[in-house]
Order: structure tokens, then C-alpha cells, then sequence
């Protein structure tokens, strides 16, 4: 079998890894991929804005396509490859709209019976400032439509209000803003591949969103991810599964929106013991794709070919009992306005390590072919260990190898 693996960060390097041990996988290729996925893949120089591209190169060439980030999703690129009849594990754009609309979110779940946090939306920057104030701190400001993971200002204190509202509707020039409910607790990321009304778990894991240790600083992509998470017993994922999952996909169903693709459940576990969802995103997790894949066993291509076609006898997904920690190198000014163009060296060095994968994402060559930084996040560094301290160890000292200026990593990445 053909796979096109559709990005070119640290999860579509991630992907394609994993799709090349596949048994029932010949050949990969990434669209349009980086320098670290032309190691286990064949890049194709397309942008993953030009869907028509992607259709013609996809419809002459591939036997399945998995489309890696929200963009492409959210712009139809999945119904685009289904009116060709190429198979896609992906999401259509109505119901990627779970991700690029917060708003469309709430209502699902709400619909649904879902546990989130209470909100008001709001297209008046007054408006939304007035309601904030009269609330008050802590609270959750978010951009209703997609931002790159970056749309989203946790509000500790008052005196931060004006500066969220401004960074939302001015420099992110939101057409809608929802403020939330601050929720305390532990987060955990629960994703499920989907397709043909079946639903298989992954690995529960947890990632890192703000951009310094201990919770603070402004949100990104992801600096780092573990899994399996602590934040979640196997009572806690069975909940997730009846009470959050399969109730949302009921309702989009009832809606006629079938569902095919990953579905990720971003969720707070409170001290009660009540789970609630702070988002869902409509593809994997980047970085939790990065630690989830390093510990997946089983015949990952044919799994995502069987959900994406309907077809029947799963191949038997398990999940290594070791550890799996991911840990983000970004680029000074991440995440934003990230330098670009420094020379990397030291990846060989890491990759020598035992039980350790290098996922590229941010890099490129230059025209002297070296390798050099093209984006926020760089590269991310996988480790497996007995614990998650063993795990977090090995991938700290692979991190260390790796050299460029201005590298920045969140130093307590698998202490939390």
C-alpha cells in the first residue's frame, strides 16, 4: 500500500515514521514534508494549501491519504480527495468545524451533554471587555476560529484583561471571542481514531502548551508531551470514551455528519474527580503524536486504511508498557516571531542514542545544503524508558546534543 502523509511538522514526521514500519506499507510519501521526513518518506514539493495539486499528485499515486494538520481540514481538502475516490483518514470540513469553531464546540457539547466550562461569546471587543471585568480573573479568553494553538490567553489577574482582548480582536483579529470559565486541575489529551462507527483509542498522554515551566508564559503548539499520562486512570479513559466521545460523535451523526479521522479531546481532570473538555482538535496532537506513535505497536497503515474505507477485522493496536517522553526544541522569539536561519548540528549525535527518535518540524537546508531552523518549533526529541523519569532523562540528554542558536526547551517537561 501508498500512503501520502499531508504536512511537513514534528507529528507528519511522526506519522510518516511510523506508517514506514507498517507491514502493510510500501511506500510513503509526505506533502510536502522537511528535511527530516525525506529519511523515512519521499517529499513531494507541494503546498498543503493547493488541494488541487494534492488531489491530482494523491488520485494518481496513493492508496490512502492522512492529512496531519487542521488547516487543510478545515479547508475541505478531505471531501476534496473523497470526490476523487481516494481514500483519506481526515475529517470533512463539517466536521472539522469541531476545531475551528470554539464555538461550534460548545454548542456540540452542550447538545450532547458534555461537560465544559460555562462561556459567553462575543464580537464586541467592549462587550467582551465589560463581561470580563465584571467577572473577573482568572478566566479563559479564545479565539473562536483556528490560531495555530496560540488563540488562547489564560487571565490570572485583572490587570492582564485588556491585554488579552487586545491581542485577540487587534494582532489575532478575531471575528469572535468566547470567555470562559478559568477550570483547575490536571490535563490530559485523549485521542481516537475513527471511522466506519468504529472508535479505537490511543495512548492517553498529556502535553505542555504554555511556553515556560511551571504553567506560564504565553500558550503555543506544544513544548513537550508524555504518555502514558498519570492525569488519567483506566476508569478515567473508559468515562471519557461513554461520556465525552462517543456522545459527541452521536451528535454529529444525528446532524449527518459522519465522522472519519482522529478526534482529540483535550480535557481538564478536576480535584472532584470531574473531567470536562477544554477543546477537541480534529487531528492528532502535535507534540503528543510524538511520544503516543513512539510507543504504538501493531500494523499502524492498515488500521488507518480499514477506518478510512469501512472495512472490517481491525488489526490488533497495542501500546508498549515503557514510557514515552517528547520534548520541544523551539527557536528564540517563539512563539512569536520565531528567528529563523541558524545553522542545527548535533542530530546524528542524538539519533545514536538508544530508544530515541529526532522529529523534524520547524528546519530546512540552506543552499549549501546545511541544516538550519525554518520555523517556532524546530525539532522535537522522543525518548522511551522504564519510567517517565528514565524517559525524561535520555530525552533531555539527546536535547542536549543538539545545537543551535537561541534554542529554547521548557525545562520541566515530564516533571508534571
Amino acid at each position: 500500500m501508498k500512503v501520502a502523509v499531508i504536512g511537513s511538522g514534528g507529528r507528519e514526521h511522526a506519522l510518516c515514521w511510523r506508517l514506514s514500519l507498517s507491514p502493510s506499507v510500501d511506500k510513503v510519501y509526505c506533502i510536502p514534508g522537511n528535511p527530516g521526513t525525506e529519511t523515512v518518506a519521499e517529499n513531494v514539493s507541494i503546498s498543503v494549501d493547493d488541494l488541487e495539486a494534492i488531489v491530482k499528485f494523491c488520485g494518481s499515486a496513493v492508496d490512502l491519504a492522512v492529512i496531519g494538520p487542521e488547516n487543510p481540514l478545515n479547508k475541505g481538502l478531505s471531501d476534496a480527495l473523497l470526490g476523487a475516490s481516494v481514500p483519506v483518514f481526515g475529517p470533512s470540513q463539517s466536521a472539522a468545524r469541531l476545531e475551528s469553531s470554539k464555538a461550534f464546540a460548545k454548542e456540540i457539547m452542550e447538545s450532547a451533554g458534555v461537560n465544559t466550562a460555562s462561556y459567553r461569546e462575543f464580537s464586541d471587543k467592549d462587550a467582551a471587555r465589560e463581561y470580563s471585568f465584571s467577572h473577573g480573573a482568572p478566566l479563559v479568553l479564545k479565539n473562536d476560529a483556528l490560531a495555530a494553538g496560540k488563540g488562547v490567553c489564560v487571565v490570572k489577574e485583572n490587570s492582564e484583561i485588556d491585554e488579552a482582548i487586545e491581542f485577540l480582536f487587534g494582532k489575532q483579529r478575531a471575528r469572535k471571542v468566547l470567555v470562559e470559565k478559568y477550570l483547575e486541575g490536571k490535563e490530559a489529551s485523549y485521542i481516537v481514531a475513527v471511522g466506519g462507527g468504529k472508535v479505537v483509542p490511543m495512548a492517553a498522554s498529556h502535553d505542555y502548551k504554555r511556553l515556560y515551566s511551571g504553567q506560564d508564559g504565553p500558550n503555543t503548539g506544544g513544548m513537550g508531551s508524555v504518555s502514558p499520562t498519570p492525569h488519567l486512570s483506566e476508569a478515567d479513559e473508559e468515562r471519557v470514551l461513554t461520556d465525552i466521545i462517543q456522545p459527541v460523535l452521536r451528535e454529529l451523526g444525528k446532524r449527518g455528519v459522519d465522522y472519519t479521522g482522529f478526534l482529540y479531546a483535550g480535557l481538564m481532570i478536576e480535584e472532584s474527580g470531574r473531567i470536562s473538555v477544554l477543546e477537541f482538535n480534529v487531528r492528532m496532537g502535535d507534540p503528543e503524536c510524538q511520544s503516543i506513535l513512539r510507543r504504538l505497536k501493531g500494523d499502524f497503515g492498515l488500521l488507518l486504511y480499514l477506518l478510512a474505507t469501512g472495512g472490517e477485522d481491525l488489526p490488533e493496536i497495542s501500546w508498549d508498557t515503557k514510557s514515552s517522553v517528547c520534548v520541544v526544541a523551539a527557536a528564540e522569539g517563539y512563539p512569536y516571531s520565531p528567528r529563523k536561519g541558524d545553522l542545527i548540528s548535533g542530530i546524528e549525535d542524538a539519533q545514536k542514542m538508544d530508544d530515541v527518535e529526532v522529529y523534524h518540524a520547524g528546519t530546512a537546508r540552506n543552499e549549501d545544503g546545511q541544516l538550519i531552523t525554518a520555523g517556532g518549533r524546530v525539532l522535537s526529541v522522543t525518548a522511551m524508558g522504564e519510567t517517565i523519569e528514565s524517559a525524561r532523562e535520555k530525552a533531555f540528554d539527546a536535547m542536549g546534543r543538539i545545537r543551535f542558536a537561541g534554542k529554547y526547551v521548557r525545562e520541566d517537561v515530564g516533571l508534571c
